[in-house]
């Protein structure tokens, strides 16, 4: 999507790569203990945390990739990067919801809870895909940028500072996922 946008991506597990880049994603799709474990095995926590907390640079978790920034889930029992606190947890219910199924599976509305440069230009019927089992549930109320209602108010997006998140797939969700992602390129 963003190579559609015009702007040069490069993908790469190399450190001296991700050590240059001026900005970073970090997808994720999977389960949260393999996800870190592949982030720890090909020595990538140390180059990563030193691009977002000491330098600084723009970082942007997509979907699992955001909740690794939290400090774990309860999916596994791996610490994730600590980056944001709170924790992944799965999606439970109460019975008068009835049948939502899990994973929360396909578009769904966002609403702003926070001003982000992330969001710029947003309309109010912006809608995103989504496939998930875990959500988020922030420490702080002011890491939440964007929600959605699945049975209970969903974190959809998160920002602290340089270091952002979506739950859901901008990279799948056509022109609405388009204005996020040249929103982030342009950081």
């Amino acid at each position: 999507m963003l190579r559609r946008l015009g702007h040069h991506t490069q993908i790469s597990s190399d450190q001296e790569i991700i050590g240059a880049a001026d900005k970073l994603i970090l997808p994720g799709v999977g389960a949260f203990d393999n996800g870190m474990r592949n982030i720890r095995s090909k020595g990538l926590e140390e180059v990563l945390r030193r691009k977002a907390l000491g330098e600084q640079v723009p970082i942007l978790g997509i979907c699992l990739g955001m909740q690794l920034l939290f400090e774990g889930s309860e999916e596994g029992t791996e610490k994730g990067l600590g980056w944001i606190k709170g924790r992944a947890v799965r999606f439970k219910f109460d019975p008068e919801h009835g049948a939502l199924k899990v994973p929360h599976m396909g578009w769904n509305l966002v609403t702003p809870r926070g001003d982000s440069p992330l969001v710029q230009g947003f309309l109010p019927d912006m809608r995103f895909y989504f496939v998930h089992s875990y959500h988020v549930i922030c420490d702080d109320p002011s890491d939440v940028l964007l929600t959605a209602d699945y049975g209970l108010k969903v974190v959809a997006a998160v920002r602290r500072g340089n270091i952002m998140g979506t739950q859901f797939h901008p990279e799948k969700s056509h022109k609405y996922g388009m204005i996020l992602l040249q929103n982030f390129a342009k950081m």
